[in-house]
């Protein structure tokens, strides 16, 4: 659920966000296609329960062909709205057997991520030291902040919602910066955690990084010609729709009866 501009801006974006599903369901070994739902409107005015239960009763009328779940701008409260009209839904409370926010799991597999391409351009996955600057924390980036803080690693953040930031920087001692100052930022890890297209001919020339590491969907604006250019740059990117299938893999098991445990030795 985002304030799009237009319905062609917001037409798009669900275009990509499908593709990059297809690819982490696929790259993740589940027994999934790939598809997605956006909300035009503002999650902090615009939400209402008739909202998500007319949203479930047309996810139902697809009789299964697509389970929808949690994602940008959304809750757990708007799952459990949209079960009321289906059963095509997952990651609503745990009261009702299901797995809850999927947020954690998806933090755990970014964080997971991050030490593996790490070893690859420092030589070592340890992270205690390095500088990690974060663009997004919301639910996800928030959680990575904190295995990233008890690790002892280094903190920048941004985001547009200056609420979010304090949090941050109240939790784990991070520094704050304006969101156009994050690319700037003398840093050896990049983790997008917020919007997609974020990689491009403006931002690209001005990384610092030697990694790229975040949850943030469909990252570089143009796959190919912005991954050349990363790679040109020496910069390390980590696919998005690996380093963030955490989340998915945990709610598909849910197709199983949940079991975190199992969940857990997937992710």
């Amino acid at each position: 659920m985002w304030p799009y501009d237009s319905e062609e801006e917001a037409l798009e974006d669900v275009l990509r966000l499908a593709r990059g599903m297809t690819y982490k369901n696929a790259a993740a070994g589940l027994n999934l296609g790939g598809g997605k739902t956006v909300i035009i409107g503002d999650p902090k005015k615009d939400k209402s329960e008739a909202l998500f239960r007319a949203l479930g009763r047309y996810v139902e009328s697809l009789n299964g062909r697509y389970i929808i779940a949690e994602d940008v701008g959304t809750t757990v409260q708007d799952m459990d709205y949209i079960h009321e009209e289906t059963k095509y839904v997952t990651g609503i409370s745990e009261s009702y057997g299901s797995s809850g926010n999927p947020s954690p799991m998806t933090a755990r597999g970014v964080y997971a991520a991050m030490k593996r391409t790490a070893r690859e351009a420092f030589g070592s996955d340890v992270l205690a030291g390095k500088k990690v600057a974060v663009q997004g924390v919301g639910n996800v980036a928030f959680a990575l902040c904190g295995m990233l803080a008890e690790e002892g690693a280094e903190l920048v953040v941004t985001d547009i919602n200056e609420e979010a930031v304090a949090r941050a920087v109240k939790a784990y001692g991070a520094t704050a910066v304006k969101p156009d100052e994050i690319y700037e930022v003398d840093a050896d890890i990049f983790a997008p955690c917020a919007l997609g297209g974020i990689l491009n001919d403006d931002t690209i020339p001005k990384l610092k990084f030697k990694v790229v590491c975040g949850s943030a969907n469909n990252q570089l604006l143009d796959i190919k010609r912005h991954g050349e250019m990363l790679h040109e740059r020496g910069i390390l990117y980590a696919p998005d729709y690996i380093v963030n299938a955490g989340g998915v893999i945990n709610v598909a098991d849910e197709l199983l009866t949940y079991n975190e445990d199992r969940a857990k030795k997937k992710n």
